[in-house]
């Protein structure tokens, strides 16, 4: 079952709930939860108040996923949900080259007198000189739009082309304002997966092409962002610049890449959003999907859709699309 795909490492952090109780903090090892309600001494009410005290945490964490005389639970039968609840979530836009040229191309005007092969030279030019100069793009995500890694995900009807965006997604530990990218890891706790869903048709403004980008509308549906299963601790990942990030549609590969494919790592992200805004402990740094989306193989989101998501070490996500309206 994927509810059970065990992650990286020792151990894992996750929020669960058995049968119509209320979500936990939960330590997960071995294939089996302990609630850290019970066992830490500020009897934290979810994740994010276990990662507002990380420094103080971890070395504990590490002791109770040895210990085996505690009240531990299996976890087949606890309900998954979204392994931490953040206050804020940065989100990167064209940071995997393959993706950005297949996007470019695939949005073509009409009446664009280059060819495919031409357009993609160019736009492959374009990406090389972003990353020599050093800008990533990043933006801001709304928390209302997490759902959990197995919940059913609701297409609004105005959603006219629903796309998938795996990323990996960097789980902040303590407050971060303007730090070096070569202190930005010190700052991160964990990893976790979030499939970033865009409505396509929505992602430009038709009616004033100046403003650009209508982040709210296209990625911030109650639902679009599915989030988990677990929080692994950065600990247990040796390389975030090479894992494998895969996607399939009800049971099709349609993003398989590594995030060496990324203009901008993980270090470079967090630093680039400090710069500006303070990054708070349990925030997201989510960090672009790769090649693969719906959009470049002409077939998007629909209704009975299923959506298995799994980057190296962190698990597997399964999420059902339902159209809206509909049961």
């Amino acid at each position: 079952m994927e509810t059970l795909a065990q992650p990286a490492g020792p151990f894992a952090l996750g929020t669960f709930s058995a049968q119509g109780g209320e979500p936990f903090p939960g330590l997960l090892a071995k294939g089996r939860v302990l609630d850290l309600r019970s066992v830490l001494a500020w009897a934290p009410a979810g994740v994010r108040a276990v990662v507002e005290r990380w420094e103080e945490a971890l070395p504990v964490l590490r002791v109770l996923a040895d210990e085996d005389a505690l009240d531990w639970r299996p976890l087949e039968g606890l309900r998954v949900h979204a392994p931490i609840e953040p206050r804020q979530i940065f989100q990167s836009g064209a940071n995997y080259r393959q993706h950005v040229i297949d996007l470019e191309v695939a949005h073509r005007s009409p009446d664009d007198p280059r060819t495919v092969e031409e357009a993609r030279t160019e736009i492959a030019a374009v990406m090389d000189r972003r990353a020599a100069e050093d800008l990533p793009y990043v933006f801001i995500g709304l928390p209302s739009a997490i759902t959990g890694p197995y919940d059913d995900v609701v297409l609004p009807a105005w959603a006219e082309k629903p796309d998938w965006e795996l990323e990996l997604a960097a789980v902040i530990a303590r407050p971060a304002y303007r730090v070096t990218v070569e202190e930005a890891l010190e700052y991160v706790a964990g990893y976790t997966i979030a499939n970033d869903l865009t409505d396509r048709a929505t992602v430009f403004r038709r009616d004033m092409k100046a403003i650009g980008t209508d982040w709210l509308r296209s990625k911030n549906a109650p639902g679009f962002t599915p989030l988990g299963p677990w929080l692994v601790p950065a600990e247990s990942i040796a390389d975030t610049g090479d894992l494998r990030v895969s996607l399939k549609l009800n049971g099709e590969i349609m993003q398989d890449e590594s995030t060496k494919d990324m203009l901008f790592g993980v270090a470079r992200l967090v630093s680039y959003a400090s710069q500006t805004s303070q990054l708070l402990p349990g925030d997201l740094v989510l960090t672009g999907s790769p090649a693969g989306n719906g959009i470049h193989w002409g077939r998007l989101l629909q209704g009975g859709d299923v959506m298995e998501g799994s980057i190296t070490g962190l698990g597997v996500q399964r999420t059902r699309c339902v159209a809206e309206g509909t049961a």
